[in-house]
């Protein structure tokens, strides 16, 4: 079902992420460079310089350039179960990347090949009973002091639930709390997780946007995302 619903919305996929989130005046380009920009941090901090990348549920690859950008020699994993937006992935041209079809159940990767793996409010549309499973395999996948950094849209912000509603695509989904999720990470194997919260200020208090770090801690944001090690 979801392989069906977004090979057919991905032609006009950018038309409806923009009237889902038209209230705060940022484009699809703006949420992915945020999510890549902490990304980058991340490794920064921890002295990581990935030389392989997977973007998990990579879509029509709104991450891809910021990818490329911040991690200029690393191989980049694009996986979706669309094939037709594996097709726009292709089509940016962005070098050392290749597209892998996903069967729903099992990653094309052998053990320990992922140094990062990445996915953008992606879950929200994967059946809760598979998360654990999922999360499992991505952790097979990953090298032993790899990382996976996940986002996804925080049930607590009223404008967040909002956008899912006012979202033809996200019709279908279930949002799910970071305590929640961070749970379903370590059900999976994975040691440790940290969570932080992003997205509290729209584009008209944009000014306020540097204190966004000093509220990663207050369940508010309108996304979070889980930092975890294998």
């Amino acid at each position: 079902m979801i392989e069906a619903e977004f090979d057919a919305v991905v032609a006009d996929y950018r038309r409806q992420h923009a009237q889902s989130v038209g209230f705060m005046s940022e484009d699809l380009d703006y949420f992915a460079r945020y999510k890549i920009e902490e990304l980058a941090k991340i490794c920064r901090n921890e002295g990581l310089n990935p030389g392989s990348i997977l973007d998990f549920g990579a879509g029509i690859g709104n991450s891809l350039k910021p990818l490329r950008n911040a991690f200029p020699k690393a191989a980049i994993n694009c996986l979706d179960v669309s094939e037709e937006s594996l097709k726009l992935c292709e089509q940016q041209g962005v070098s050392n990347m290749t597209t892998h079809a996903y069967d729903g159940k099992n990653l094309p990767f052998a053990d320990g090949t992922i140094d990062v793996a990445f996915t953008a409010c992606v879950f929200h549309h994967i059946p809760e009973a598979d998360h654990i499973a999922l999360l499992s395999e991505i952790r097979r996948c990953l090298c032993a002091n790899g990382r996976f950094i996940l986002f996804e849209h925080n049930p607590y912000n009223p404008l967040t639930q909002l956008a899912v509603k006012r979202c033809p695509f996200d019709e279908h989904a279930v949002l799910i709390t970071a305590q929640e999720m961070k749970r379903r990470f370590e059900a999976a194997g994975f040691a440790t997780v940290k969570s932080r919260y992003h997205v509290f200020f729209p584009e008209k208090l944009s000014a306020l946007r540097p204190m966004e770090s000093i509220l990663a801690w207050l369940p508010l944001g309108g996304q979070y995302s889980l930092d975890a090690r294998p």
